[in-house]
Order: C-alpha cells, then sequence, then structure tokens
C-alpha cells in the first residue's frame, strides 16, 4: 500500500494493515447491528442454552484477575452508612511479582515479559460479541416490585458480586436543599414514586425533568422488537435505571463511538453527582454540555451509536429547547455526598483529618501526581482528557473474551469527591478498590510510592 494511503487511515484501520493477526481477530460487521436471521424463539433459546457457558467463562476470567471477597475496610461506610467499603488490593500480580518489583521494571521490559496484572488490562463486557446495557439484581428486582417492568435479559448476567458495587439505593443530595441530607428517604426513585418523594422540594421545571428521566423508552436490548433480549416485550429503560437516584448502580454498557464489536470497550455507569461542575461529558465524547450528554445519549447509551436501528424500536428524540433543558436542570441540582474533613476549598481541615488522612492529602498533592488533574478547588477535576497510555505495558492485538485489547487513548479525568461509593474504578470499571487504583497510577505514572504513602492516599481518598 502506498504510503501516502497509509497516512490517510484511522488508527484502527492502521492497526490492521500493519497486524494480520489483529485483522484476523475483528468481525466483518464492523459499522452496523445485523438484523435477526432467526425468529426470537429460536434466537431466545439459543442465547438461553449459551448463557451459562458465556457467564462461567466471564466468571473465570474474573477470579483469574482478581480477588473479589467479602473483606471491607474496618469501621468505613458509603455515605448512606448502610454499605461498607471494600479495602485491599484485589488485583492479582504474575506469579513471582511484587508491587514494588513491577513499579521499578520499565514498561518495555513489562511488555516483552508479560508482567502488566491482568486486571489492570482492559475489562471485556460479559458478552462482547452482543453488548448492551446488563442491569444489577437490585435494581432488576426493585423495577420489577414498583412498575412491573422486567430489566432481566435473557442472555447474560451481570457479572460482580454486589459486596463490590455500589450501596443501593443511593442517597440523593441536593444543591438546591443541602439542609434537607439525602432526600431520598432510603428509596429508589422510580416513575411509580418520585412525585410523592420530591414534591415541595423541586421546581415544576425539574419535576418534569425528573419524571422523563425516570420514563422508560425504548433501546437496543429493551424494547418491542424482535431482537430484544428480555422475554417479554418491553417498554424499555430510563436514564436512572442505569444511574440509580443519580448516582450509579455499576450497570455496564459498551462505548457506542468505537467500531468494530469487538474493539468496543466496557464503560461503567458514572455518577451524576457534581453535574453541575463538570465541563465535558462522556468518558471518550467530550460533549460540552449537560444537554448535549442528555440528546446524545438517546441515540448512543440507547441504541450503541446506531441511528439506522433506533427508527425502527420507537427512538425518542426529546425536545431540544424543552424537554432536554428540564432533563438538564434536574440533574444539575445533583450533588455530591457531605465530606465534613474538607474545607470550602477542597482541602483537609487540620483539625477534623488523621494524621494519616494529612499525610495523604500530601502525597496527592505532590509525589502521587494525583492533583495535576484532580484539581480539589475544581471539585477534584481538571475538566480536561488525559491518555495515560497504558498500552506501553501490554501487547496490542490480544483478544480477551471476545474483546480485541487496543489503546484506551483519551479519557476524561472523573471527579474524586464521594469516591469511596462509585467502585470499582477507571472508565470499565477494572478496578476494584481505592487500593487497587492507587498501586495502578503508581505503575502508570511511575511515582514509584512507598508502601506508608499508598495507604495514606486511599486514607485519604476514603475522606472526600
Amino acid at each position: 500500500m502506498p504510503l501516502r494511503s497509509i497516512a490517510s487511515l484511522s488508527p484502527l484501520a492502521l492497526a490492521l494493515v500493519l497486524s494480520p493477526a489483529l485483522a484476523q481477530s475483528l468481525p466483518p460487521d464492523a459499522t452496523y447491528r445485523p438484523l435477526p436471521t432467526q425468529p426470537f424463539d429460536a434466537v431466545k433459546a439459543d442465547d438461553e442454552a449459551q448463557k451459562p457457558g458465556v457467564m462461567q467463562r466471564q466468571q473465570s476470567l474474573l477470579r483469574e484477575r482478581y480477588d473479589l471477597s467479602d473483606r471491607p475496610v474496618p469501621g468505613v461506610m458509603m455515605s448512606g452508612g448502610h454499605k461498607p467499603v471494600q479495602g485491599g488490593v484485589r488485583v492479582r500480580l504474575p506469579q513471582g511479582a511484587t508491587w514494588e518489583s513491577l513499579a521499578a521494571t520499565p514498561p518495555d521490559e513489562i511488555r516483552q515479559k508479560g508482567l502488566l496484572p491482568a486486571g489492570f488490562m482492559p475489562l471485556p463486557h460479559a458478552k462482547q460479541a452482543t453488548g448492551g446495557q446488563v442491569i444489577p439484581k437490585e435494581q432488576i428486582d426493585e423495577i420489577s416490585r414498583q412498575e412491573k417492568r422486567d430489566l432481566k435479559r435473557f442472555d447474560v448476567d451481570f457479572d460482580l458480586p454486589a459486596h463490590m458495587t455500589p450501596e443501593f439505593p443511593p442517597p440523593i443530595y441536593l444543591t438546591t436543599h443541602p439542609e434537607l441530607g439525602d432526600v431520598s428517604r432510603g428509596q429508589l426513585l422510580t416513575i411509580k414514586n418520585h412525585y410523592s418523594l420530591m414534591v415541595g422540594f423541586l421546581t415544576p421545571v425539574q419535576m418534569e425533568g425528573l419524571r422523563l428521566l425516570l420514563t422508560p423508552f425504548p433501546q437496543e436490548e429493551f424494547n418491542q422488537t424482535e431482537d430484544r433480549k428480555v422475554s417479554e416485550q418491553s417498554l424499555g429503560i430510563s436514564c436512572l435505571d442505569c444511574h440509580s437516584n443519580f448516582h450509579s448502580n455499576a450497570a455496564f454498557h459498551l462505548t457506542p463511538d468505537v467500531r468494530p464489536q469487538a474493539a468496543r470497550f466496557r464503560l461503567d455507569t458514572v455518577s451524576l453527582r457534581g453535574l453541575f461542575n463538570q465541563q465535558i461529558h462522556g468518558s471518550k465524547r467530550s460533549l460540552r454540555s449537560v444537554e448535549d450528554f442528555t440528546e446524545f445519549e438517546q441515540r448512543t447509551a440507547y441504541f450503541n451509536g446506531d441511528h439506522v436501528s433506533a427508527q425502527r424500536k420507537g427512538v425518542h428524540l426529546p425536545n431540544r429547547p424543552d424537554q432536554v433543558a428540564m432533563m438538564a436542570q434536574m440533574q444539575n441540582i445533583i450533588d455530591f455526598p457531605p465530606a465534613p474533613k474538607l474545607d470550602p476549598m477542597g482541602r483537609l481541615d487540620p483539625g477534623k483529618a488523621t494524621p494519616q488522612e494529612l499525610a495523604g492529602e500530601k502525597v496527592f498533592l505532590g509525589k502521587g501526581r494525583c492533583a495535576e488533574c484532580h484539581i480539589p478547588q475544581l471539585s477534584f477535576l481538571d475538566n480536561n482528557m488525559h491518555d495515560l497510555k497504558l498500552e506501553r505495558f501490554y501487547g496490542v492485538g490480544q483478544t480477551v473474551n471476545g474483546l480485541v485489547m487496543l489503546p484506551d487513548g483519551p479519557i476524561k479525568t472523573f471527579t474524586l469527591r464521594g469516591v469511596k461509593d462509585s467502585p470499582p474504578y477507571l472508565h470499565d470499571g477494572r478496578l476494584p478498590t481505592l487500593a487497587d487504583t492507587v498501586e495502578f497510577f503508581n505503575l502508570v505514572l511511575g511515582v514509584k510510592l512507598t508502601r506508608e504513602e499508598k495507604d495514606a492516599l486511599v486514607a485519604y481518598m476514603l475522606a472526600l
């Protein structure tokens, strides 16, 4: 191929040209999702028959990568006070390696010797070839109880144990009523109860925005057409089916922005807390307003970025100046949980913080390089996207449970306020605990923290 032609190729196309093995690992259906070629009953029967094998393969991968036992941090609970925070490093090391030896090894050598812990590599969807939203059991059960709507897929189940996910239902804090504390009253907001729970606290605009965010609309896997993945014809799914109480229940999906299917990476549901301070939205898309994000999600999260598929299922196109604006108004009043040890500028109050937390803040602001992106006075954000270049440490092109390992590329900075409430971590949920994130960034940034510094950094983040 002429050099000029090669130069014009996209990064993925270039990788395919230069790597025949990678090209052979990717399927040919690169852009559009194929229509079903069998009757619904036959597809359902095949999916149900394959489901045990699909989940066994995913559970084997998780066991190989992680220790997912129930080992909470003593005395540390999530903000609602009902669920303990899991502690300790859970990513498994390669045989014979230590975290100290790994941090002292150059990236090229780690890549050549295959020393990067598998838990630091991209995490596949439980069913990569199909993808789609997968909802935790707690959310499925509560929506079934309140709305008689079924979010349980017949082809795949949620893959992480419940003790490794956020508190359910999460508390709700409003910027407009900080004096009220948690306004959820311990309940999950749904289309059935939202009015009675929130009347008197919200403006008419916010109440209408909330109603829309809780209204189920057709989605790729939850709809009435024959390629759905639920047994009964479905009204669809709502925004807050994944962003439970405007936080997260750890539901996962595949990014809508990448093709082919094998190259799409897993997306963990992010919290909507503190959206008022965020200037970019979407882990990869860098959408510049919550209105853009809200509107675009109807064609991305809902339909895998395939507007052609959306038309036949019942696409919802919210009106920009009316409905979208109201949905955005509601999202923009969701606050972070209280952090009584932080002062108004996001720094620890020496009179309230422990010596270990103060030591962790010092590492965060200095040697750990955390504050270069997570700026305390900006809600621990920098409103930028960064490429960690993790591919320095592993061979691009290998396939794991149907996911082709490609570079992550630029990912937006996520807020650390209330971070203890939001496991698992990183954009695809590949890091189960805060201790895992410290080890990950210690390696990727090459900052060579001591064990005492790592422990202090975790203690500090638990206070945010």
